[in-house]
């Protein structure tokens, strides 16, 4: 891997964290998945086209990019040799030939000269340790007419339904775990303007989207994931059993109010962010 910027989320990423994402991407594809649509559709990716997945993770993102690209190329470059393992193996799986995965920090790997059409990224962009510094560099990457494409999480609030949900947590949650340091960073629509007119793009627009989140098959598999999810077990490392067992009571009962048929699914708000390299 070349030089890294953002050594603190290479070292979580490519620790407990970073194995559990992996072993376990299924569950977080489909925690994410109901959002494919709208950032794909924002991507506009099209045959031919060579696209760029910035921080892929288990790269399910990048395999759609492949297919939709199809006589084209899609490679997916993040920070975690766990996930990045992952991503190959389920490419392989699935006989996509036109996909690679790169180890990098996509704020500074070598990346110019590439000409790809599209950026993309399902929220790996939140962690860059200097977010105009990535984003000029990834600039560098697309093509003059390429266009960048990413998804963000809107701020939450004690009333939104995930706060509803997982209320017996909050009181826990008092830091990130080292995986999800700078998950706030693109949180404020301004701030990613500024970043993003900073960093030289143009068009820039960014809009929000709403989709259900699926957590799992019913109440108790949902709490199950969520407890071991990393900001959720980093807070709960030291909390007594007896405790820790009110919770999962609690919380597995708070999720009866979005069990449906396809499963425990919660509303989740994000920003579909789009931009160009030069302008129109």
């Amino acid at each position: 891997m070349h030089t890294v910027a953002n050594r603190q989320q290479a070292e979580a990423w490519n620790d407990w964290e970073g194995i559990h994402w992996a072993e376990h991407a299924e569950r977080y594809d489909a925690m994410m998945g109901a959002f494919n649509a709208p950032l794909f559709a924002a991507a506009g990716i099209a045959a031919g086209h060579r696209v760029l997945d910035v921080g892929c993770g288990a790269g399910q993102t990048t395999r759609l990019a492949a297919r939709q690209a199809h006589d084209g190329e899609a490679v997916g470059i993040d920070l975690s040799a766990p996930m990045l393992d992952r991503a190959r193996r389920d490419a392989a799986a699935e006989g996509i030939g036109n996909v690679t995965f790169v180890q990098g920090d996509a704020q500074m790997h070598p990346l110019s000269g590439r000409d790809f059409d599209v950026l993309l990224s399902r929220g790996g962009v939140m962690f860059f340790a200097d977010h105009v510094a990535a984003f000029t560099h990834l600039r560098h990457s697309l093509a003059p007419t390429g266009r960048l494409a990413f998804l963000g999480p809107q701020p939450g609030g004690p009333d939104s339904a995930y706060a509803r949900a997982t209320a017996a947590l909050s009181p826990f949650l008092r830091e990130a775990s080292p995986a999800a340091r700078g998950m706030g960073s693109l949180l404020d629509s301004a701030r990613i303007r500024e970043v993003l007119t900073a960093a030289g793009y143009t068009d820039i627009d960014v809009t929000p989207a709403e989709a259900p989140m699926t957590f799992g098959t019913d109440a108790a598999d949902a709490t199950d994931f969520i407890l071991a999810m990393g900001p959720v077990r980093h807070n709960l490392r030291d909390v007594a059993p007896e405790t820790t067992a009110r919770i999962r009571t609690e919380l597995r009962e708070a999720l009866g109010e979005f069990t449906t048929p396809d499963g425990v699914r919660i509303p989740g708000h994000v920003w579909i962010v789009t931009a160009a390299a030069q302008a129109s």
